[in-house]
């Protein structure tokens, strides 16, 4: 996943620490030698095109939003067929109205329309207010969160481990971010739920509770589940 910075600075492009608080909590509910936190690419606006979402202040929005409609702009110009004007027209209208192009709700026909270009803002925008700015731990939280990023638990033993992987992705395609061996030999997961993982007190409370699921290789893998791959060696 990699996250756009558009004028905000006082964050380093490269490599951050996603900080959920979400993990510290299973961290204190069992036991490992280690914790360590996913992690996402954070890039300059050089970047901005192959970006998953994009992190901006809400000084600096106006001047993302005015990179789209100067494209759209002179797009009209040149007198695009009758589809397409209709909908570049009404996200004219939007940007003015300082609405990001992600968040336009456009249908399947429209995108279709507007299929040959690539809009700054197609991506997902998330504005920080001024006095957030100084909170970066939760920034990068929420705007990997908006880019469609989510993360799976493993626990227990050498490491309390956050994973991420973007939503949707199976427990097959899951097990291959961990290891591919594990990926080729994947038998079943065994999910224990976040919510699941709090109330019981812990991993083993959890599996004394009934709490654990038996999953085959197609199931959707949600936010933070709580993982443990069974796999041919």
């Amino acid at each position: 996943m990699k996250i756009c910075l558009f004028g905000i600075s006082g964050i380093p492009p490269g490599k951050h620490n996603l900080k959920d608080p979400r993990l510290d909590q299973a961290d204190k509910l069992v036991e490992a030698q280690r914790k360590t936190y996913a992690q996402v690419d954070v890039a300059d606006e050089k970047e901005i095109a192959t970006s998953d979402s994009i992190l901006t202040s809400r000084a600096a929005l106006s001047d993302l939003l005015m990179k789209d409609l100067d494209f759209i702009e002179t797009r009209l110009g040149r007198e695009p067929g009758a589809a397409e004007k209709a909908v570049l027209q009404k996200m004219a209208e939007a940007l003015v109205g300082e609405t990001a192009v992600s968040a336009m709700g456009l249908t399947a026909e429209e995108l279709a329309a507007i299929s040959a270009h690539n809009f700054y803002t197609s991506r997902p925008v998330v504005v920080a207010e001024e006095a957030e700015l100084g909170a970066t731990e939760a920034l990068l939280v929420r705007a990997f969160a908006q880019g469609g990023g989510i993360s799976f638990l493993t626990v227990g033993g050498k490491e309390n481990r956050a994973w991420p992987i973007r939503a949707g992705v199976t427990a097959w395609e899951a097990a291959g971010t961990i290891h591919s061996d594990i990926q080729k030999g994947f038998i079943r997961a065994e999910i224990i739920s976040f919510e699941d993982l709090v109330a019981a007190g812990g991993e083993t409370e959890a599996k004394r509770a009934g709490k654990v699921r038996l999953e085959l290789k197609t199931y959707v893998v949600r936010d933070y589940d709580v993982v443990n791959f069974r796999f041919n060696k």
